[in-house]
């Protein structure tokens, strides 16, 4: 069943998030809605979350996002339902809708596309390819997106363009492979939060790479000796034993 593109109110954002796009997250694991949050919010997106199908009909009503990723294996309401009844109101029958599942054979395939999601994904998945899916999506939806100023994290010695992936620190400019500065932008947006070797490794590789936990200490180690003043003494980038580790913004100071 082909649905009619026709473009969606553009007034999808949340208020006080800088007409940012939001994204209502329909999934009722904790740990793969986080997962999304981060990597969504990463990426300019605004983002709510919903743990079953009623409070994702709820939030679709009350909060209009702009674009819905739903899980189909929902408690209560099932995500195909959700679907449905998003489809059948004339104030919501364009908003996209990106399907997230486990469910991988080729009729739960159709199923959910003939339902009329706009996409579908299965789990595990990577962060990367979702996000790339969700910005085709929009394009079809609202049209071409609008060029974003650069966003720039500046604190005391340290300032982070994040679009041209340069760092300087103490007023030099520090080279990072890629993984290592997809570490620090994720530490320089949780400061002083304690992460463990689990939580980084979902966040920042993703729950679709198969890699050891102490990979991320492999890369820490790394990363420290490209930004501490002493990596055998490191103040940026603090070791919580028995937990894991967190970025301490404080040390930033000239």
């Amino acid at each position: 069943m082909a649905l009619a593109q026709t473009k969606p109110p553009s007034s999808n954002s949340r208020p006080g998030d800088s007409g940012r796009k939001l994204i209502l997250v329909v999934e009722d694991e904790a740990d793969i809605r986080e997962l999304l949050r981060f990597n969504l919010e990463q990426e300019g997106f605004a983002v709510i979350g919903a743990e079953d199908g009623e409070q994702a009909l709820e939030a679709v009503q009350s909060q209009r996002p702009a674009l819905v990723i739903l899980d189909l294996m929902l408690p209560g309401i099932p995500g195909l339902e959700v679907c449905r009844r998003i489809r059948s109101q004339a104030a919501t029958e364009h908003l996209p809708i990106v399907i997230l599942t486990a469910k991988a054979a080729e009729a739960d395939r159709i199923v959910g596309l003939e339902m009329g999601a706009d996409d579908y994904l299965t789990k595990p998945f990577s962060p990367r390819e979702l996000i790339a899916r969700i910005r085709a999506v929009m394009r079809r939806s609202y049209g071409p997106e609008t060029e974003r100023p650069s966003e720039i994290y500046q604190k005391g010695r340290l300032r982070i363009d994040f679009d041209n992936y340069e760092v300087v620190l103490d007023g030099r400019k520090i080279d990072l492979s890629l993984r290592e500065f997809e570490l620090l932008r994720f530490f320089v947006r949780s400061p002083n939060r304690v992460f463990d070797r689990l939580q980084i490794l979902d966040l920042v590789w993703g729950q679709d790479t198969h890699v050891e936990p102490r990979t991320v200490d492999v890369h820490i180690r790394r990363l420290r000796k490209r930004i501490e003043r002493d990596d055998a003494h490191p103040e940026l980038i603090l070791t919580v034993r028995g937990v894991g580790y967190k970025f301490n913004d404080r040390a930033l100071a000239p």
